[in-house]
């Protein structure tokens, strides 16, 4: 609350223009955490927040895509995500086998792949993605908070940069030889549909609301209450696949049902507010995790380091030349980089840097990143299991 309201005030702007405010709810907390004031270890809030909260922060983020809008952004925009996602899924195996060759024994401990792994889940889809993950491939918290920090650090400096290239994006637009003819449409196609879509939501709609989103959890966590032990007992070889894990279950399900409904009329609840439900619930999420983080603890480790950076230094190649190949906007290139490392936050604030009305834009692709995020992320996560043996 601190952090949201301070954020709101003038006084605070230029402090929050380079501090991010899901880094501070993160932060926070572990700071808390690290001087004793309060105790992971005694709280039950991380379970509540990631087998509850989670599934129906992923429902309410996945309900809202429209494949249509996504369509009328043309395939230069869809070209640069999925290059910027190709990006993430082959630069965290190549980051685990560089070090790797420098130091063979530093993955004999497995909690080392699984809490990178969860990385791929941020920077594909977002913040839900990455405790999606964490869910399924079950790091320790050390190696997490660590794989956290990291995370946060390098996705920050890549938006610093993308940001940088906004204020430059004429000459870099002139080097890629690109047209910037359709980002004049599409403000204005925006402008028209986001007036149109807000309503003042009765108690009845939120009510509605939140039937879907836990009603769905119940689902997600009955199916999962089942078919986990049925596969640990007949087919234990799929363990290692984290099939039989339930939180693996629940997150699929969860995740499968928002794309269903997504395709129906129960799309129309993000008039009413689903997405900023599902957001709240995601930073309640975050703080949780944060409790987790010892500070003094996140920083030894320069191996982790060194796979984020060969990572994140993949993704941006694959971005910048799937752009150059296909003579795409800067526009194009930062948001569809963006929705994949920043998420829905980040990614509408790159596409506002060029014009407000431009950030639907970047709601949308990280949208579509939120929805495919889980999957491709555990593809990711098992390409690096495969890399650390």
């Amino acid at each position: 609350a601190f952090v949201f309201y301070t954020a709101s005030l003038k006084s605070f702007q230029k402090f929050y223009k380079y501090v991010p405010t899901i880094l501070l709810c993160f932060f926070i907390p572990g700071l808390l955490s690290s001087f004793n004031v309060i105790s992971a270890a005694e709280s039950n809030l991380d379970e509540i927040a990631s087998r509850y909260l989670l599934p129906v922060c992923l429902v309410f983020l996945v309900l809202s895509i429209d494949f249509n809008a996504i369509k009328r952004l043309g395939p230069k925009a869809l070209i640069i995500f999925f290059a910027g996602a190709l990006g993430v899924m082959l630069g965290g195996p190549l980051g685990i086998l560089i070090v790797k060759s420098i130091n063979p024994t530093f993955f004999d401990d497995d909690n080392v792949w699984r809490g990178m792994a969860t990385i791929a889940g941020s920077w594909i889809g977002g913040n839900a993605n990455q405790m999606a993950l964490k869910e399924v491939f079950q790091p320790d918290s050390k190696i997490f908070s660590q794989a956290s920090v990291i995370d946060v650090l390098m996705s920050e400096l890549w938006l610093a940069m993308l940001l940088y290239g906004v204020s430059i994006s004429v000459v870099i637009d002139k080097w890629m030889k690109a047209d910037n003819s359709i980002i004049e449409e599409l403000k204005t196609k925006m402008e028209h549909e986001a007036a149109a879509r807000q309503k003042n939501p009765a108690l009845k709609d939120l009510v509605v609301l939140m039937f879907v989103g836990f009603g769905v959890t119940g689902i997600a966590h009955l199916v999962a209450d089942n078919i986990a032990p049925f596969i640990e007992i007949n087919y234990p070889n799929l363990k290692s696949y984290s099939l039989a894990s339930k939180s693996f279950w629940i997150i699929t399900i969860a995740t499968t049902f928002g794309l269903i409904l997504s395709q129906t009329k129960a799309r129309n609840l993000e008039n009413y507010g689903a997405s900023k439900f599902g957001t709240l619930f995601l930073y309640i999420l975050i703080t949780t995790i944060g409790m987790q983080m010892n500070i003094f603890n996140a920083f030894r480790n320069p191996y982790l380091f060194l796979i984020g950076f060969v990572w994140i230094l993949t993704h941006g190649i694959f971005t910048l030349i799937a752009a150059k190949i296909v003579k795409a906007p800067f526009f194009f290139t930062a948001v569809g980089s963006q929705a994949n490392v920043g998420g829905v936050a980040s990614a509408s604030v790159v596409a506002a840097a060029f014009h407000p009305s431009l950030a639907p834009v970047g709601v949308l692709l990280a949208i579509f990143g939120n929805a495919i995020g889980t999957y491709l992320g555990y593809i990711t996560g098992l390409l690096m299991q495969m890399s650390a043996k």
